[in-house]
């Protein structure tokens, strides 16, 4: 193998960063500020309220309501957020990145039925993150109506709130292509405001009743959640004690954005602003039970209540703000587990953008889109808020008992504190399945849509990883230097016209010297493409974000190259553009003959000629043999595939010269009906049975693809014995087995055009 490595001088900004993470600075804790903590910032204002209002309203808050009402919420968001989000679930990071998916990856290799876990929570956290800026939006516009200037304007007509809404909606996701910092930067200082606005008004009503503090005490959220007495809606009440945590599943994912030093330094900060502000209603709440004309107040929220009357519309201004915020937290976290599943293969390829100097901090532009379109179509489906608050929470209940799940995996499987794993799935298991079930009395009044939400997204996940696992059951690469010689003879066969100076295939394979079968069957066997020089290109996304760097393997030859392109998630993925330099530098070094123009607009015709870049698509034959189910399986798999776009445009090909070829799924072929042939004057004759092979290359496994690959794995040697370095025209006519019944219901493991 000869190995050549080039690469350009330039920046080499946050080198090492894989290990290292993000770091800590005065910058980023805004940022952190302003994009993870806008989801569990905001639960101040609701939650409280929606405890009063179950419990029967402001007259009943007695002192052992109020006081157990205020430990339910200091010690949820302490278990819940601080110790299993916070303290463990950040220990467990893939690379610097969390969430469910980046938790997977730790513990797959543990057992093969952990993908349905993930896939189950990645969804229900997705379809949550489509809900959360359409529920907090419209809550926040219709708040507006408390300020009395603003309701002259809008008043009752809900149409002018969605108007407000879709715009609102419309500027927040346009803006996400700017990037976290920047949004971070803008927001932060928002959401700063907004946490000391939280601790100091609820610190000023503490100081009118210090009882408050005895909420600290867990024993008293105990009596209040199981004493029928003093809690009217018994265990049901959980289901509103858990929107003060939703936000802990998105501070999770978000990790990857600002980095876990930055959520260490803050969150201690915005859980005290929290704290005090709860305790501050619970004030406030014991010091107004009493009073009559507070008692007929519709719909009374202790939030903005406990402010005084001339500061309020500034506090309902500022809450605005902090609702809109608030979805941020959901729609980055969105980018991460996407992110996380292209990676695991359970979702297509996507375009992604790197806006910032840190390659944690991505932009999706297809999911932004999709979440967009979702949003607006929840906001005109539900048109009020308070139908849409009935969905809100039930979906990240699943994800965090699916979290919790995973958890113990890695502690007891990869950390190996098999004890200390035991202790947190029966804690966090319990506390997390009872909110569950007393979020399922949602489910009628709303919840049935997110869960339809997460069930559309694991569908997609389940077509995505299932298709994966049906086409690498009938992957084989093969080695490159079996069909030097074939190559060699092709190029130099005047029987077949140059189809380009440069013929270059995209493959997904980083192996430095074999090539997927489908490559060489499309160079060799569907049309030999005769070219001077044939590339087969890869790339790989460094961690460093100004990578440009090349790795080729040449075979010996000098017109057969394996080339691995490495480029920083910062750089412009324009391959033409590269490959061209790739191609100059490999004339300099004498591997690569000079490929002279006859014919130029140019005064000097250089001597790079031109290229094609191949494009290869896979798809399903009528006549492969595979069943039904996996049939529509392989097909979806390709529609959804279809809708993600092309690698021309991911890799700046656009105005490149294409070749779109599409080649069948190799694999077993139905048996066909034995044809007779009629008896002419001439004579008579009837068809030989010819011998090929269709192959497949063992998977890590997972129960979506352990079956399949079973089912195929003894193809392997046939294709060792009978394709490699041979005669590579495996599409071959149908085998007719001799002893074939006569139903036809055999199959041959055999693949055909």
């Amino acid at each position: 193998m000869s190995n050549v490595r080039a690469a350009e001088s330039g920046r080499r900004a946050h080198k090492g960063s894989k290990s290292a993470g993000i770091p800590l600075s005065a910058g980023m804790i805004l940022v952190t500020l302003g994009v993870v903590y806008g989801d569990i910032g905001t639960s101040p204002m609701y939650t409280l309220k929606a405890i009063m209002s179950d419990n029967g309203g402001l007259t009943t808050m007695g002192d052992d309501t109020v006081i157990g009402a205020l430990s339910l919420l200091i010690w949820t968001i302490t278990l819940i957020t601080t110790v299993k989000y916070v303290l463990v679930a950040m220990k467990a990071d893939n690379h610097n990145e969390g969430g469910i998916f980046a938790l997977y990856s730790l513990v797959k290799r543990c057992a093969k039925w952990l993908i349905v876990p993930a896939m189950i929570g990645g969804a229900a956290l997705l379809a949550d993150g489509i809900l959360t800026p359409a529920v907090t939006v419209t809550t926040a516009i219709e708040g507006l109506r408390t300020i009395g200037p603003v309701y002259s304007v809008i008043g009752d007509n809900q149409q002018i709130v969605i108007v407000i809404t879709i715009v609102i909606l419309c500027i927040l996701f346009g803006m996400q292509r700017a990037g976290t910092s920047t949004i971070g930067r803008l927001f932060g200082p928002v959401m700063t405001v907004w946490f000391l606005y939280l601790g100091i008004t609820g610190l000023l009503n503490v100081g009118g009743n210090l009882n408050v503090f005895r909420a600290l005490n867990p024993v008293r959220g105990l009596t209040f959640l199981f004493d029928h007495r003093i809690n009217a809606a018994g265990l049901m009440v959980l289901g509103n004690v858990f929107l003060c945590t939703t936000g802990a599943e998105a501070l999770y994912s978000d990790m990857g954005h600002v980095g876990k030093a930055n959520i260490y330094a803050t969150w201690p900060f915005v859980k005290a602003c929290l704290i005090l502000n709860y305790l501050g209603q619970g004030a406030w709440i014991l010091a107004n039970r009493n009073v009559a004309a507070l008692a007929t107040v519709a719909d009374l929220n202790p939030f903005f209540q406990m402010i005084p009357a001339n500061l309020r519309a500034l506090a309902v201004i500022l809450s605005t703000f902090a609702a809109i915020i608030a979805s941020q937290a959901l729609i980055t976290g969105s980018y991460s587990i996407v992110s996380e599943a292209i990676r695991l293969d359970l979702m297509p390829h996507m375009k992604i953008n790197y806006p910032s100097q840190t390659r944690g901090q991505i932009y999706i532009p297809l999911v932004n889109n999709i979440m967009w379109v979702a949003c607006i179509f929840v906001v005109l489906f539900f048109q009020r808020s308070s139908h849409m608050e009935a969905a809100y929470g039930l979906a990240i209940t699943v994800t965090m008992l699916m979290t919790t799940l995973l958890l113990y995996t890695y502690l007891s499987q990869i950390r190996h504190k098999h004890g200390a794993a035991i202790l947190f799935v029966v804690t966090f298991g319990l506390i997390e399945a009872m909110f569950f079930f007393s979020s399922l009395t949602k489910f009628m009044h709303g919840g049935y849509f997110t869960v339809l939400m997460a069930t559309a997204i694991f569908f997609v996940m389940y077509i995505w990883r299932r298709g994966t696992a049906i086409e690498r059951t009938q992957t084989v690469y093969l080695p490159v230097s079996k069909y030097i010689d074939q190559l060699q003879q092709l190029s130099h066969d005047d029987n077949y016209p140059y189809i380009a100076d440069n013929l270059v295939f995209l493959t997904n394979d980083s192996s430095p010297d074999k090539l997927d079968r489908d490559i060489l069957y499309s160079i060799l066997d569907k049309r030999p493409k005769r070219a001077k020089a044939y590339y087969f290109l890869n790339v790989q996304v460094t961690n460093d974000p100004f990578t440009h760097e090349y790795i080729v393997n040449d075979f010996g030859t000098n017109f057969v190259f394996k080339i691995q392109l490495r480029l920083g998630f910062k750089v412009n993925q324009r391959v033409n553009t590269y490959l061209y330099q790739i191609v100059a530098d490999l004339m300099a070094h004498h591997q690569l003959a000079p490929q002279n123009h006859k014919y130029s607009i140019y005064r000097d015709h250089g001597n790079v000629g031109d290229f094609r870049f191949c494009l290869i698509r896979k798809v399903l034959t009528p006549e492969s043999d595979i069943s039904g189910g996996n049939a529509n399986v392989i097909n979806l798999k390709y529609a959804i595939r279809h809708v993600c776009g092309s690698p021309a445009r991911w890799y700046g090909l656009e105005n490149s010269s294409l070749i779109f070829e599409y080649v069948p799924l190799f694999g077993k072929t139905k048996r066909q009906h034995r044809l007779t042939r009629v008896t002419e004057p001439s004579g008579t004759g009837s068809m030989k049975p010819v011998s090929a092979a269709s192959v497949v290359e063992e998977d890590e496994g997972d129960i979506f693809s352990d079956k399949i690959v079973k089912e195929h794995s003894e193809v392997i040697e046939a294709t060792e014995h009978e394709v490699v370095g041979g005669d590579t025209a495996s599409f071959r006519p149908l085998v007719i087995d001799e002893d074939e019944d006569e139903d036809g219901s055999d199959s041959t493991e055999e693949g055909e055009e």
